[in-house]
């Protein structure tokens, strides 16, 4: 090998395979793909740079009622979306479907008004605020277990929709389980 550099014959063409050798090797490091099959990891969604959060519901703009907003996303670099032809696509991601009934304004009615059934007017039961009103909140029981219940979000709109609440606010998930749901066991079990 050093004998083959060293003669100055030589040199040039070896010189200049290895030139054309590189030019012909892609050095594009850019894959074209479906970006609805990315793993996490691979992409950020929201992006962070579109202003994706309705300041007025606090959750994702265009959330239906099946709890889910069409959002862009973007994918990491080296990464081309054969949708859009360059790093941005769409995704759907859940989120809670709001109609303008707010934590806040809820949990107040039940605290100062809940003997008169305010919060439950509020949030759409009139049948059960009727009640509350004329019993006087169940004689003041009702009115503590419906700012518990309001106060732990059990209790909800009428209409099935979420609670406004800020969002970096107290919201609660509810992590629910069922016979598919696989529990690791713990050392000290």
């Amino acid at each position: 090998m050093q004998s083959l550099f060293r003669t100055p014959h030589l040199v040039a063409p070896t010189m200049t395979v290895l030139i054309l050798l590189l030019l012909l090797i892609p050095i594009s490091s850019e894959v074209e793909i479906d970006c609805n099959s990315l793993r996490m990891g691979q992409f950020i969604c929201p992006d962070p740079a579109l202003r994706q959060i309705d300041p007025k519901t606090q959750q994702l703009r265009g959330c239906t009622p099946d709890n889910k907003a069409r959002v862009w996303c973007v994918a990491v670099e080296g990464i081309v979306c054969s949708e859009t032809k360059n790093t941005s696509f769409t995704r759907e991601m859940p989120c809670k479907w709001t109609n303008g009934y707010h934590f806040d304004t809820a949990l107040l009615l039940s605290v100062f008004l809940g003997m008169f059934g305010a919060d439950r007017f509020y949030l759409g039961y009139p049948a059960i605020g009727l009640l509350k009103f004329c019993t006087l909140g169940f004689m003041f029981l009702g009115q503590l277990v419906d700012v518990i219940l309001i106060a732990t979000q059990v209790v909800g709109p009428a209409d099935g929709s979420a609670y406004i609440i800020p969002y970096y606010g107290p919201v609660i998930t509810v992590v629910r389980s069922d016979n598919w749901t696989y529990r690791l066991p713990q050392d000290n079990w």
